[in-house]
C-alpha cells in the first residue's frame, strides 16, 4: 500500500504493483532466451568461420544473463504476490530484488554494445547467425527500459451531464447524426446565450422530437448558480415542461461544490428549510428568470389549459425540484421528475413535504443519488477499513474486476477478514484509529459511534418519492452475454444513505444508460411500479 523506498526516496508505486509488468517481462524474456537458444543449437555448426569463437561466446553468455534474468524478474513477480494491501511484511525482500535487477541492466548493455561491435567489425560466417545476432542486439537495445518509478499525478474526470424534455440528452452541444445543420434562421422562441448556429439547439430538436414552433424559451446561458434551461409546450402530455440542464462545465462543477446549507426561501409551512446552497442559488435563478421575465406567463397565455412539468437530470435535477418547490404557491398541480438528483438536496422536512407533487428516479449504484458530505466521510471510513482489513492480494482483485468486465458474472469479491483472523495483519501501514480520525471533525474516535453532524453540513435528504431502477442479472460489456433487463420499484430514502462502490457506480450515472433502462422497462409489459409504501400519499407518474 505505500511506496516503496529506494535509493532514498519513496516512490509512488507499492511492492505489490509489480505483479502484472513482471509478467510481461518474464514472457519477452522467456520467448528472447528460446529464440536464441534455437539460433545457437541449429547453427553452432557453422561457427568455425572467422570471428566465430566470439559468436559462440556472445551467445552462451547472453543466454546466461537472459537467465539470470529471468530468474530474477519471476522472483520479483512472486514476492509481488504475497501479502495484502496493508501487510507488506512478506515482500520485504522486494527492495533488493530491484537493486539486483537495476544492476543487471549494465552488463545486458555493455554485453549487447560488444555484440554490435564484432558484427560491425565484418564477421565473415553464415548470415543467419549474423542477421540472429544484429536481431538480438536491436532487441536488447528496443526493450531495455528500467522500471519507471515516479509519482503518480491526479486525474480528474469530469462529470457531462444534461436533460431534456422528454428525454434526457445525449449532448447539447453536439449535434447527432441527422439533426438539422447547424444554421443561422429567424426563431419564434427567446434564444439567450452562445448558440448563434444553433448547433445546440438543434440536437434539442432531434432528441425531444419537438417542432420550433414548441419551444417558448431557450436558455444557454451558464455561469457558476445560472444554469442553463428550456421552456417547451409537450402537446402530447398538455403540459408546459421546463427543462433544467445538469453538470457540463466548470462553472456547473463550481454549483456542485457549494456544499453548505442554506435556508430557502419559499412559501411553504415547513419550518427546517435548509438545502444545498449551490443548488438553491442556481434554482433562485431560473425562479426569477420564469417569473420576473414573464416566461411562464408567455407559456400559459398560449396553452392555459395545460399543467407545469419540471425535469432535470443530476445538478439539473435538484435544481428542478427545489424550482418546484418555489413554484408551487403559484402552480399547485406542479409536478417535477428528477432524474439522478443529489441526495444531499435539501432537510428532512423538506424531503417528506416534497412527496407529493416530486418523483425522483435512480438507476442502479449511481453514486449521485447517494452523494453527500457526510456520505463521503463514511466511504471514506468504510474503504480504509475495508482496505486495512482486506486478506485478499492486490493482483486477484484486479483480475477479478477485469474478468467482471468482460465477462460479467458476480461482482462481489470478499476482501474482509474475520474478527478472529485480523492478527495475520503482522504490519498493519494503514493505523486506522489515526488515519480514520485525523482530519475528520465529524467522526469521534470510537469506530462505532455515529456520525456527528457539523452545524455547516447537516444531514441533507433526496427530493420527493425514489423510483428505484435495479438490473436484474448480469451482462458482459462485449456483447458475451444477453441484454440487460431492469425492474423498477418505490424505495426508501434511507435505502440511499450509503455510497455504493460498483463497476457501474458512475456509469449508472450516465443519460443515456438511464434512459435504456428506462425504455427496456416500457417495452417490457411484465415491468411493474410495486404498490407506494403504507401511509405515504400516492403521486401521479403518468
Amino acid at each position: 500500500m505505500p511506496g516503496m523506498v529506494l535509493f532514498g526516496r519513496r516512490w509512488a508505486i507499492a511492492s505489490d504493483d509489480l505483479v502484472f509488468p513482471g509478467f510481461f517481462e518474464l514472457v519477452v524474456r522467456v520467448l528472447w532466451w528460446i529464440g536464441i537458444l534455437t539460433l545457437y543449437l541449429m547453427h553452432r555448426g557453422k561457427l568455425d568461420c572467422a570471428g566465430g569463437a566470439l559468436l559462440s561466446s556472445y551467445l552462451i553468455v547472453l543466454m546466461i544473463l537472459l537467465a539470470v534474468v529471468i530468474c530474477t524478474v519471476s522472483a520479483i513477480m512472486c514476492v509481488s504476490m504475497r501479502g495484502t494491501i496493508c501487510n507488506p511484511g512478506p515482500r520485504k525482500s522486494m527492495s533488493k530484488l530491484l537493486y539486483i535487477r537495476l544492476a543487471l541492466f549494465f552488463p545486458e548493455m555493455v554485453w549487447a554494445s560488444l555484440g554490435a561491435a564484432w558484427v560491425a567489425d565484418g564477421v565473415q560466417c553464415d548470415r543467419t547467425v549474423v542477421n540472429g545476432i544484429i536481431a538480438t542486439v536491436v532487441v536488447r537495445t528496443q526493450i531495455w527500459c528500467p522500471v519507471t518509478l515516479r509519482r503518480a499525478s491526479p486525474c480528474f474526470i469530469s462529470n457531462r451531464t444534461i436533460s431534456g424534455t422528454t428525454r434526457s440528452l445525449p449532448r447539447w452541444s453536439a449535434t447527432p447524426q441527422g439533426a438539422p445543420s447547424c444554421r443561422s434562421r429567424t426563431t419564434d422562441y427567446d434564444l439567450v446565450g452562445g448558440d448563434q448556429l444553433n448547433c445546440h439547439f438543434g440536437s434539442i430538436l432531434h432528441t425531444t422530437g419537438l417542432q420550433y414552433r414548441d419551444f417558448i424559451h431557450v436558455s444557454f446561458h451558464d455561469k457558476v448558480y445560472e444554469l442553463p434551461f428550456i421552456v417547451a409546450l409537450d402537446h402530447r402530455k398538455e403540459s408546459v415542461v421546463v427543462a433544467v440542464r445538469g453538470t457540463m462545465s466548470l462553472q456547473d462543477v463550481l454549483t456542485d461544490l457549494s456544499a453548505e446549507s442554506e435556508v430557502l426561501d419559499v412559501e411553504c409551512e415547513v419550518q427546517d428549510r435548509l438545502a444545498h446552497k449551490g443548488i438553491s442559488q442556481a434554482a433562485r435563478y431560473v425562479y426569477r428568470r420564469l417569473i420576473n421575465d414573464g416566461i411562464l406567463s408567455q407559456a400559459f397565455s398560449i396553452a392555459p389549459e395545460y399543467r407545469l412539468v419540471i425535469v432535470g437530470h443530476s445538478l439539473g435535477g435538484g435544481a428542478a425540484a427545489l424550482l418546484a418547490t418555489m413554484l408551487r404557491a403559484a402552480y399547485p398541480q406542479v409536478r417535477c421528475y428528477a432524474f439522478s438528483p443529489p441526495r444531499g438536496l435539501w432537510s428532512k422536512a423538506l424531503h417528506e413535504y416534497s412527496q407529493s407533487f416530486i418523483v425522483s428516479l435512480v438507476l442502479g449504484k449511481d453514486v449521485i443519488p447517494r452523494l453527500s458530505v457526510t456520505n463521503l466521510e463514511d466511504l471514506k471510513r468504510r474503504i480504509l477499513r475495508v482496505v486495512a482489513h482486506c486478506n485478499k492480494p492486490k493482483y486477484k482483485i484486479l483480475l477479478h474486476g477485469l474478468w467482471y468486465e468482460l465477462f460479467g458474472g458476480n461482482p462481489n469479491f470478499p476482501t474482509e477478514l474475520d474478527g478472529g483472523d485480523q492478527e495475520v495483519l503482522t504490519q498493519p501501514l494503514l493505523g486506522e484509529q489515526s488515519l480514520l480520525t485525523r482530519w475528520s471533525p465529524a467522526y469521534s474516535f470510537s469506530s462505532d459511534s455515529p456520525l456527528d453532524s457539523s452545524p455547516k453540513y447537516p444531514p441533507l435528504y433526496p427530493p420527493g418519492r425514489i423510483i428505484h431502477l435495479q438490473e436484474e442479472g448480469t451482462s458482459g460489456r462485449f456483447g458475451c452475454c444477453s441484454a440487460a433487463q431492469y425492474s423498477a420499484k418505490w424505495s426508501h430514502e434511507a435505502e440511499f444513505s450509503k455510497i455504493l462502490i460498483g463497476p457501474k457506480m458512475l456509469t449508472d450515472h450516465m443519460p443515456d444508460i438511464l434512459m435504456r433502462a428506462l425504455d427496456s422497462l416500457v417495452s417490457d409489459r411484465a415491468a411493474c411500479v410495486s404498490c407506494p409504501a403504507q401511509g405515504v400519499s400516492g403521486v401521479d407518474v403518468a
